[in-house]
Parts: structure tokens; sequence; C-alpha cells
């Protein structure tokens, strides 16, 4: 230690250089800092970097500076570490705001975030410069990820360089007592964007029963009333979208708390500042039977940007007795990826919309609305983007980058940065080739905010993936990671579980590592190790990937593996290709096998009569789950023998006795958990394995997830739900990246003479 520094420390004035960590950059951070600071009469400054937040503080108080800091942060920072240095005290007389320092991003870019209520105040302020402004914000809210090109997060480093400030706002932006202190996008009518059409012009479009193409944070949305099924039903056909359920926007929380059934956690999630999409359970009639088809739960969210809040208000001086509700939907035609470029909407949805309302802010980085839903109390990601994108998943250890393609249905990408996991926004299914390109936009993006060039690159298992060609094409060492090891891998590292788990992965499809196609795993993962200790007695797969399309042709695969193909006929005796199927298996026809569960929700479906085509993926399972009111197990509806567990019972029962819908529903779903969680206890107790992940498309079904926890929570089992990312393909990319660092430190410690991490 310098003399100098053991006289400071002897001084009441000590002088401290923080290093602050986490979401600290576009978040009104550096004018929070200045303010305690000032109030606490220290001297300094405080400026933006690479890293995060820079700060020297010198005072008396100096020391209680760190705590006073973390106990009352910005709404949208997140503290995750201050690193504490002393300093010799320099003097000074005054705490200053620098300009940002440039360097090596290591930093990261908040969320977007909803219209706080300072800004709706303003928006609704005829006194206010701010009044009726459809781009109102400050650093409490407004865009983030959705305008950003690079970082550190600076006004030219977004889509708003090219706006000059007016001198008001200019005033604002550097003023430190001011919450638009270098609030990035600031802007009024006097200087800033400017929406194509008035207001009131779409509010009378919509209210006339129009489709409106509305761009708003981070694409365009299809907007119509909601109530009105003649345009629900217009939508549907110019979108070629037959039942898919449609999400709904309403004003505020008021206005869903009268057409939806909502918890506490569902109102938390619907008012938080990512305003995702939020399914909840259906109570008012008054809105459009073609919103979701067979359904019992609809996608709701509330309004985010100011665009809404004013056409909510527009419509709202044009009914004053119901509260407007809006579909609210991706505006991408037939399967592509969301529309978020002015030019590309004139071209791509003009077939689709009646009206397009642009603006000329630039959207830097498209990214849909984020799905979720309360599962077990609390929340779970159908899918995660705005609003969530990029914060993201602590793992807890440092390691090398990874950069992981996820899967081909429901694609994200995510990248190892240290000790963080950084899943992209939901990019799509990879079959058009705009959706290639805006994966690779993810890529290039993601790489260049993070400031990573990835060491490895890990992907599917499966041959044929685009996105395992997409790793390939990336110029690194590329590791394969098995579908349902990637399910399982992703819940195992967004909860940091040590030592050996045992998973459940239940979906639809997987390539396995025999070849054939896996959907219904036991696996047991351990570090870089893993071995499939079980799976669901396996079905034929009639007709390959049509099989998913038609689930009357799992329900004959069923009857067939239950030695009863003679009640095809009986069950189906109007549908020509029954009989014609079940022949070609009487004579010796072998069809892939599955294990897959989606697969079996398909069969069940079709025994009960419920659907034999599906127009969307997964609609069988979800109009399935849809009708059950109080699930419960069928005596002897499945066996367990050698790790293998049989639902033929179930299905057989189902087939001859004929329950009503809901009854099979309740049956089906009863016996699933019971079967399930027996079936991972018998597999728990003989690996001496207490953890429990489960993962796969089939636990974003509320009732088999929730069901499932309790019953292994029952069998003193410790059950872990995806929470950070979705359940489905959506997380896939988390546990690919995840498990490939694994096996990468453990060649790594193996040629380093270590031992193996097991």
């Amino acid at each position: 230690m310098t003399t100098a520094l053991a006289r400071s420390l002897e001084s009441p004035v000590r002088r401290l250089r923080l290093r602050v960590r986490g979401v600290v950059q576009g978040v009104g951070f550096r004018p929070f800092a200045y303010r305690l600071a000032r109030s606490m009469g220290l001297t300094g400054f405080v400026l933006n970097d690479s890293a995060g937040v820079l700060i020297e503080i010198e005072g008396v108080e100096a020391a209680g500076f760190a705590e006073a800091m973390r106990r009352g942060p910005p709404p949208l920072a997140r503290i995750d570490a201050v690193e504490v240095m002393e300093l010799v005290p320099a003097g000074g007389e005054s705490f200053e705001i620098l300009e940002s320092l440039a360097g090596r991003t290591v930093t990261r870019i908040g969320a977007d975030a909803a219209t706080c209520t300072e800004c709706l105040d303003e928006l609704r302020d005829p006194a206010s410069r701010f009044f009726g402004y459809v781009f109102v914000n400050c650093t409490h809210c407004g865009p983030r990820f959705t305008i950003t090109r690079a970082l550190p997060y600076d006004r030219a480093q977004t889509s708003m360089a090219s706006f000059v400030m007016c001198p008001a706002c200019a005033a604002d932006y550097a003023d430190p007592e001011n919450r638009r202190f270098h609030a990035e996008p600031v802007a009024c009518p006097a200087c800033g964007p400017r929406l194509s059409h008035l207001v009131a012009d779409v509010a009378a479009a919509i209210e006339a029963g129009k489709i409106v193409a509305l761009k708003g944070i981070g694409g365009f949305h299809l907007v119509c009333d909601a109530r009105n099924n003649a345009a629900v039903a217009t939508l549907r056909q110019r979108k070629a979208r037959d039942e898919k359920p449609f999400a709904v926007m309403v004003a505020d929380i008021e206005a869903a708390q009268k057409l939806g059934d909502l918890s506490e956690a569902e109102e938390a999630l619907l008012t938080s500042a990512a305003r995702p999409v939020v399914l909840v359970e259906a109570c008012a009639a008054g809105l459009s039977s073609l919103l979701a088809p067979g359904l019992r739960r609809i996608g709701m969210m509330l309004a985010y940007a100011p665009v809404h809040h004013l056409l909510f208000d527009a419509l709202a001086s044009m009914d004053t007795v119901r509260p407007a509700a809006l579909v609210a939907t991706s505006a991408n035609p037939g399967g592509e990826p969301l529309v978020a470029d002015n030019v590309d909407a004139e071209h791509r949805l003009a077939a689709i919309a009646d009206l397009i309302v642009t603006h000329d802010r630039d959207i830097a980085v498209r990214a849909d609305d984020s799905v979720m839903q309360v599962i077990d109390g609390a929340p779970a990601f159908i899918r995660r983007a705005r609003g969530f994108v990029p914060e993201p998943v602590y793992l807890g250890e440092d390691g090398p980058s990874v950069i992981a393609t996820g899967a081909d249905l429901k694609n994200t990408v995510c990248v190892i940065r240290g000790h963080e996991a950084f899943l992209s926004q939901h990019v799509g299914g990879l079959d058009n080739a705009e959706a290639i390109r805006f994966q690779n936009e993810a890529i290039a993006h993601l790489c260049s905010i993070l400031d990573v060039k990835p060491d490895y690159a890990a992907c599917d298992l499966h041959p044929d993936f685009r996105s395992v060609r997409m790793a390939e094409s990336l110029d690194l060492p590329v590791i394969p990671v098995q579908h349902h090891l990637a399910h399982v891998a992703a819940v195992a590292a967004e909860h940091r579980l040590a030592g050996p788990v045992l998973g459940l992965a239940l979906d639809g499809h997987g390539f396995g590592t025999d070849g054939t196609a896996w959907g219904g795993e036991m696996l047991v993962v351990d570090g870089a190790l893993w071995d499939r200790a079980g799976s669901l007695s396996p079905l034929s797969l009639p007709g390959g990937d049509k099989a998913a399309r038609e689930p009357w042709r799992m329900g004959v695969s069923a009857l067939v593996a239950a030695g009863r193909d003679d009640l095809a006929s009986e069950l189906w005796p109007e549908h020509s290709g029954v009989s014609q199927l079940v022949s070609m298996f009487a004579r010796g026809m072998q069809p892939p096998q599955t294990t897959s569960l989606g697969r079996l929700f398909d069969a069940a479906s079709a025994l009960s009569g419920l659907r034999l085509v599906q127009s969307y993926e997964g609609q069988a399972a979800m109009e399935f789950e849809a009708l059950v009111r109080k699930p419960r197990p069928l005596v002897g509806g499945y066996a367990i023998r050698d790790g293998i567990l049989d639902f033929r019972p179930l299905m057989l029962h189902l087939a001859e006795q004929h329950p009503g819908q809901t009854e099979a529903a309740d049956l089906f779903h009863g016996t699933l958990i019971t079967g399930l969680a027996e079936w991972a206890a018998i597999g728990a107790s003989r690996l001496g394995i207490r953890q429990v992940a489960l993962g796969g498309g089939c636990m974003m079904n509320r009732i088999l997830a929730s069901g499932l926890a309790l019953a292994l929570r029952n069998h003193g089992l410790e059950p872990y739900l995806p929470r950070l990312a979705p359940a489905n393909d959506g997380g896939i990319a988390l546990g690919q990246a995840a498990y490939a660092r694994q096996v990468i430190m453990n060649e790594q410690m193996k040629l380093e003479g270590g031992r193996t991490c097991a």
C-alpha cells in the first residue's frame, strides 16, 4: 500500500471507483447516480463504457453510496454486480456525467419497455408538448433492443441517429434532473419520427371493419376489431390462417378483467413492463367466436406503445358502451417472419391489409410479441421475444463462447458469453428464404451487440435440418446435441442444477441417436455425460410427417399396437383412408417408429372423435387440453416394464368404451400425469436422483405440466420447469449451447490432465 493511499484510508474523505454491471445503460442509471451523489454531498463522475457504468465518488459519505444505489435503482435497471476499488482522494468541486467510452462490449442493452405512467400522462395532457405524440418515451420506457444497432447504447448507435433534437428535447436530454436525460429515443412532434396516418383515421378504418397493418415497436401488427366476426373471418382468409388462435389487445387491465378470468399472477404479467401476450381464461361474451376456435383460453395483452393508447382512446370516443378489443397478430404472410420494414410492408402486406400505417423510425431489429402463461403458479414462456430479449440466462460459471443454432421449428439462436447465455428473439420455422435471412440477422446482431466471436457452434443431431447447415456454415468446430438432451440441458442450465439430473423430454418429434423419432424420453444427464434411461412405448408413424397433420393415422396406429385394428372402421366409418391404412398394416407394412408423446396426444384426440385432421401444429392437443375439467387416472391405464411406459391400455379404453370427449380428456390427462410421475419415480429411485427436469413442447400443456410437477413432489422428487426459455423448441438453442460447453470444458480438462466433469 502506498503512503498516500494509507493516509487516505485514515481520512474521513474517501474516493472509491465502482464498476456497475448489469442492465445499466439506457435505463436512466447515470442521472440516477448523479442525483444520488449530489444528495450525499459527493464529488466525482459517472460514465457509460463498454463494460457497463463506471463511477468514481469522493467524500465523507462515499462508503454508503453503493448500498444506497442498490436500494433504489431506476425501474428498468438491474444491478448484477458492483466492484469497488479504493483510490487516493483527488479533490473536486462537483459530480459530473461524462461522455461514454468506447471499447470491447461486455455490458448489454435493456429490453423494450411499455409506455410508463408519466409518459402516458403527458400523451393525454393538452398542455404537454408530447400531447398526442405517438413516440413519447423517457429513460423509464420505450424501445431499446429493437432500435439498437451497436453498443455502447448512445443515440448515434440507434435508429434515432437521423433525427436532430429540437432545442426543447436537447435541453431535456442534457439535464441530469430530467427523466429524459440521455434517453436516446427522446423526440417530440417538432423533431422526431412521424406516423404516416392520423390515429383518428386508423380508428375509423377499424370501426368500419377494415384490416390495418400497423407498424409498432418490433414490427407490424395486423389489427382488426376483435368483436367483428366478419373482420376476423376476412383476416383469417387473407392470412391463410384457418383456425390458429389470434391474440387480443385491450387498453388496460380494467378492460382485460372484463374479458378474462385473471389470476393475480396473470395480472402481474399483463401489467409488467414487458407487456407480453398472456394466455387467460375467457369469461365474457362479445368477442368474436373466431378468435380461438375450440379453445377456452385466449391470448391477451395490454396496449404497450403510445400509438396503441391513442388508438384505444379514439375507439373509446366512437363507442362509449363497450371497451374496444383488437386482434393484434404478427404481420407476416404464410408463415414468413414478421414484417418490420416500410417498403417490405407495402410489398408483403398489400394483399392482406386494407390500410398500411407506417412511421419513419427504422426498426433495427425485429421482434415479435412474447407469449406467456402461468404454469404451476409461476410464469412460463411460449414465445420469448419483445420485452425480454436480450435479457440473459445466468449460468453460474465461465467458459468458452458457444453459438447454438437451435431447431428448425420455433427457431431461436443462443450465444454464451462468459457467465451468461443470450437467447435471440423468436425467429420461427426455417422453411423459407425469409426465415433463413432472419436467422442470419439474429446471429449477426446478437454477436455484434455482445461483441463476441464464438469459439464453437452447437446444433441439432438431425442431418437434414437447415439449422444444422447454418451451424456448419459458421466456420467453427461444430458439436451436435441430441434434440431431447438439449431440452433437458436447457432446464438444467437455467436452474443451475449440479450433479445428475433425471430429465423427462416430452414433445412431438426429435431425431434420436438410433435414427428413430423420439419424443417421450427419460434421460439422465450429468455434466457432459448422458444416457437414455427409458421411453414411452413406441407406436408406428404411418405416413411420416403426415401423421403429425392427420391424427387419425396415429389413432389407427394405436389400435394396431393394441391388437384392435378391427375397431378402426367402427370409429371412423366415413373416412376413406382408414380401411386402406388398416389393410396396409395387415399386409405387413412397417412404418418408422416413434416414442413421441405429442403423437400419443394426436392418437387420443382421434380415438375420442375430437379431431382427425389438424390445421396448425398442436391443434389436437390444445383442443383436448381445453376440454379438461377434472383430470383423473384410469385404473390400469398404463404399464411400466424395463423403463418403458406403455399407455396402450388407456388408448384401448378410449376406443372401446367411447367416453364423452370431456371425460376422455379428463382420463387421458389424469392417466398421463399419474403414469409419468410413477415412471420418473421408479427411474429416480433406481438412479439415486431427486432432481427432475421437465422439458419439451408437451410441457406447454398447463394441465399436464402443473399436474406432473405436483405428482412428482408427492413422490418426494424436485421438479424443475422451464421458466426463462420456452419449453418447446424455442428453448432448444439454450440447451444446445449449455451442453456443448460442458463437452468442450470436459475435453479441455482431459487434455490438461485433470479429472473429467461427470
